[in-house]
């Protein structure tokens, strides 16, 4: 498969296809863990005797492996074969997971969130680049599809936290998880025909940096969608606590509006991704970062039912679209060698400011108010669409 690759010859549309359901179901399980923490926090920051700050540095902790993970499994990738990186991904995924759910200390806990930004750091940058690999001419579309996988794992995160809190304890929710994992993980290998590969590769940081900052371009790429990523880490992990101190809505109210987001983003990033690839990918960028804005702020301002369901969809359209678009922006600039380097070294900056996202967040609402902190997040929106904006007219 790899040489395959490299000679520029696609496999089968068949292989091509069950590569895509593999991999999507693979990103919508690891994702559906990773979205029952919002919904989940409550409870376990009342078992680990947590503050919003301390949940959101925690949560910060483990945004920050998974971004520093990016750079060297994308790089690995490119010199052994994407499979070396997809499946320890995969196996560490299993271990992670497995750890939060029996933590009984705040060290385990943070300990599982670890191995979790680690194991999906070492799955999500060469699983991109095999999509792209495999899919050079529907790229924006597939990567859509499988990006789609974060909703569907957000809707399961949803359902399962509010019958696990309505049942029983926190730390059940995540059982479902680990089986899930672990049968995707067996009919990744069943599928995968290439070949897995262990060996050093040098890893060349300052030259790979030196190339995704070589423009004026690039880098105001790179500063327009860390700028967003900056702003989903803060709302996809504090969404449902602003609806509670903002809006008052209940617990179970909040949760499904948080579903309602992930059920969005089901529809959107497939037909964002595809409409990327028949008109300029910014200017679909640039019109998604103004929906978004406008609907957050819609939320912030009118707390009420029949406005926060409308800000809700109009935030989650916005914001879904930029997905496909960042991650087809940086594949299309790379050269063909290095695709998978500079995608991960991207997507760590990406994921750095994805980090600080929660920290901010929750440190703001413990001095000032949740309402402040998602102003801030608009603002964050705001400035992306500015940047690209700028771009669009030269």
């Amino acid at each position: 498969m790899q040489s395959e690759r490299l000679d520029g010859v696609l496999p089968a549309a068949s292989y091509r296809n069950r590569m895509l359901l593999a991999l999507s179901l693979g990103w919508a399980t690891l994702q559906a863990g990773r979205f029952l923490l919002p919904p989940l926090l409550p409870p376990i920051t009342e078992t680990f005797a947590l503050s919003s700050g301390g949940a959101g540095l925690a949560l910060t902790a483990f945004g920050l492996v998974y971004a520093v993970a990016q750079y060297p499994s994308g790089t690995y990738s490119d010199s052994l074969s994407r499979a070396s990186l997809i499946l320890p991904g995969f196996l560490v995924l299993l271990v992670g997971f497995s750890l939060v759910g029996v933590s009984t200390t705040v060290a385990v806990f943070v300990a599982g969130l670890l191995l979790l930004g680690i194991g999906k750091g070492l799955f999500a940058s060469p699983a991109r680049v095999l999509l792209g690999d495999l899919f050079v001419s529907s790229r924006g579309r597939a990567l859509g599809i499988f990006s789609a996988g974060t909703d569907l794992g957000g809707l399961i995160a949803a359902g399962l936290a509010a019958a696990v809190l309505a049942t029983t304890v926190w730390r059940v929710a995540f059982a479902p998880i680990i089986v899930l994992v672990a049968l995707v993980t067996l009919l990744f290998v069943v599928w995968n025909r290439e070949t897995y590969s262990v060996e050093r590769v040098p890893l060349e940081p300052g030259e790979t940096a030196r190339r995704i900052v070589a423009t004026q371009t690039q880098r105001e790429r790179l500063l327009a969608y860390a700028l967003f990523y900056f702003a989903v880490g803060g709302l996809t992990n504090f969404y449902p606590l602003l609806l509670v101190e903002n809006s008052g809505f209940s617990a179970a109210l909040a949760s499904g509006a948080f579903a309602l987001i992930f059920a969005v983003g089901i529809l959107v990033k497939p037909t964002a991704g595809e409409v990327s690839d028949r008109f300029p990918r910014l200017l679909v960028s640039i019109v998604g970062l103004l929906v978004a804005a406008g609907g957050l702020a819609l939320i912030i301002l009118a707390p009420s039912l029949p406005f926060v369901a409308l800000g809700t969809i109009l935030t989650s359209v916005g914001y879904k679209t930029q997905f496909p678009i960042a991650d087809a922006v940086v594949m299309e600039a790379a050269p063909a060698d290095s695709v998978g380097g500079d995608l991960g070294a991207a997507r760590g900056v990406f994921l750095a400011a994805n980090a600080v996202g929660p920290g901010f967040v929750g440190i703001v609402a413990d001095v000032a108010t949740y309402a402040l902190a998602f102003w801030a997040l608009v603002g964050a929106f705001l400035f992306g669409a500015v940047i690209l904006a700028r771009q669009y007219r030269r």
